[in-house]
């Protein structure tokens, strides 16, 4: 009796993994959200500028970017790990926090002693800018298997 291919018996030889693609979605989230960033940037800086003067906006403008690449590195390594196992997967969400958290550290102390650099905005906007834009993202995250990331947008006129 031939081994039938879909059973787990199946003669590896004749097995292939399945075809189908699935979306980038941690991609999708974070590139949304450097988008959305895009918005209130404008904003952040120019408080951060009244209130600190340049040297608070470029610190700002400073903290945000970090917390957007950060939010972008923690996708683009979910995504990686994500096609590998959910082992791989467990293991990189885990260290790649660990690694990010270095890596934040690191410029924090590679620019430390820039005469540019103004703690207060700096820190402000690196810490309410990653949860600013998480809170803000989850009213758009489709928790549904129908629409894995982004929900979908209402059409007009329908």
């Amino acid at each position: 009796m031939p081994a039938d291919r879909g059973s787990a018996w199946a003669d590896s030889a004749s097995w292939a993994p399945p075809t189908e693609v699935t979306p980038p979605v941690e991609r999708q989230v974070a590139l949304d959200m450097a988008r959305r960033s895009l918005y209130v940037a404008p904003v952040i800086i120019g408080v951060a500028s009244i209130v600190w003067g340049v040297h608070g906006g470029i610190s700002a403008a400073v903290g945000l970017a970090l917390a957007v690449a950060n939010l972008l590195l923690a996708a683009v390594m979910i995504s990686w790990a994500a096609k590998v196992s959910l082992v791989v997967m467990a293991a990189t969400a885990l260290g790649g926090y660990i690694l990010r958290l270095v890596l934040l550290t690191a410029v924090i102390f590679a620019i430390r002693h820039q005469p540019w650099v103004s703690w207060i905005p700096l820190a402000f906007t690196l810490a309410l800018t990653h949860l600013g834009l998480l809170i803000w993202e989850t009213r758009y995250v489709s928790a549904s298997l129908a629409y894995p990331a982004l929900k979908p947008r209402p059409q007009k006129g329908v």
